[in-house]
């Protein structure tokens, strides 16, 4: 392994040492709980109880069969990570925040010039922070997913077979079971792509700001798109404040929410009538690639992430 290889491995170690109540234990947390809500439905439902009867006979065994425990394998082994979208959805907070400290902290907290110190570059240090937030932060939250939505599928598949059906071999020797995660890790790079603008644009008000750090990123994009859009109103300037808005501030503020490209690209109404939704939403993923809206976007965030480097390089410690 080269030198620099190693210096960047060393320094996404250090941004995990610092930031794992963040990136690890959050996410993990969200899933404790949704996964303790289950449970507790499960055992309230239990306690409700499930006995159908037949001529005023109870029968506490119910065997599925035929088409539709067909259904029932597909829809178990299509939909089963739909419960780890809560956690998704928390990523984008977590890459947010992060951002927005991330070179803001060193200076607040007067570390910057040790780490100055050390044989590392300004951009070496910048990168490991862009690579924390858009591949493994993401990483760690697709894990802690996956698993919890495998352990809600145990869940079900054991309630299923205390009343006499046994989904657990038809659902082993489904592909959609083992291909659903492969797509959402699929997902990462086009994930990549449409965050570049936020992760820039919040690692530039990083290293910019000296306090106020989350009035300052989320007012500056606010606020010109309030002021573009009074001006377009009142002096009639003929400027298309609502592009401006949704492709340039939006962007900048939510493009790290995962399936941005949902909102950004218009593609979700193309998905409604869809009967293999999980396979339709990745290609469509992916198809937002070969359209205009993604790449200037991604070109701005790389050139903020730039200007983040030049920043931190002439910063000194005040």
């Amino acid at each position: 392994m080269s030198t620099k290889l190693r210096t960047m491995k060393w320094l996404i170690r250090r941004e995990m040492w610092e930031h794992k109540g963040m990136l690890v234990w959050t996410p993990a947390v969200i899933a404790g709980l949704i996964f303790a809500l289950v449970l507790v439905s499960i055992v309230l439902g239990h306690g409700v109880g499930f006995h159908p009867q037949i001529n005023g006979t109870v029968i506490n065994q119910v065997t599925i069969e035929g088409k539709m425990r067909t259904q029932i394998v597909a829809g178990l082994a299509q939909a089963y990570l739909a419960s780890a979208m809560p956690v998704l959805m928390v990523l984008s907070l977590i890459i947010f925040f992060y951002c927005l400290g991330a070179l803001h902290d060193e200076r607040r907290d007067r570390s910057l010039l040790f780490w100055k110190s050390l044989p590392v570059s300004d951009l070496q240090t910048v990168l490991s922070k862009v690579l924390l937030a858009l591949v493994v932060a993401p990483l760690i939250t697709i894990g802690i997913g996956v698993l919890l939505s495998l352990v809600i599928l145990v869940a079900a598949c054991l309630v299923l077979l205390s009343h006499g059906t046994n989904l657990f071999g038809a659902l082993l020797m489904t592909p959609e079971l083992y291909l659903s995660p492969l797509r959402l890790v699929g997902l990462l790079p086009v994930y990549i792509l449409w965050a570049l603008p936020s992760v820039g644009w919040l690692l530039l008000v990083s290293s910019l700001a000296r306090s106020k750090v989350f009035l300052w990123a989320v007012g500056v994009p606010v606020i010109s798109a309030l002021l573009l859009t009074w001006a377009d109103k009142v002096l009639q300037l003929g400027i298309d404040s609502p592009w401006f808005a949704t492709q340039v501030s939006m962007r900048a503020l939510l493009s790290v929410i995962p399936g941005s490209w949902l909102l950004f690209d218009n593609i979700g109404p193309h998905l409604a009538d869809k009967t293999d939704m999980a396979n339709t939403i990745f290609n469509s993923a992916w198809g937002s690639l070969t359209g205009v809206r993604v790449w200037p976007g991604a070109l701005a965030g790389a050139a903020m992430i730039a200007a983040s480097v030049w920043v931190r390089r002439r910063h000194e410690e005040a």
